[in-house]
């Protein structure tokens, strides 16, 4: 037997309402371009409206459902996260561009060494 909660195992319905939602979609964009002479706040509202039925008729399917279960879950995970307080976040910003600038300088140095010894000592390509 498998897994079920891991498998999404579609039935003919949930294929055909996830088409369907497609489809509204797409003939929201069709509207947009099929609007041109309309005013900008028309054309907008018909996609929007198209986007908001697709949803509504993706979200009674059961991949709708187990994404609102994932959004929830997310959600409350989200909110378990610790996060660093404005100082914390300051500090460690410093440390990475003092990091950045301190290796930013050892590159520099080791290419300018490497420039060295290649062009002036072993090609004797001096400047």
């Amino acid at each position: 037997m498998t897994n079920r909660s891991v498998e999404t195992v579609l039935t003919a319905a949930d294929k055909v309402k996830v088409a369907l939602s497609l489809i509204v979609i797409a003939s929201g964009v069709i509207g947009f371009y099929a609007l041109s002479a309309q005013p900008m706040v028309l054309r907008v509202i018909v996609v929007l409206a198209a986007l908001g039925a697709a949803i509504a008729i993706a979200w009674v399917s059961e991949p709708g459902k187990q994404f609102l279960v994932f959004a929830r879950e997310a959600y409350l995970e989200a909110r378990r996260v610790t996060w660093p307080t404005r100082k914390e976040t300051l500090q460690m910003t410093g440390v990475i561009f003092a990091f950045v600038v301190v290796m930013a300088l050892f590159l520099w140095t080791v290419d300018k060494s490497l420039e060295w010894l290649l062009y002036d000592l072993i090609l004797g390509w001096k400047r």
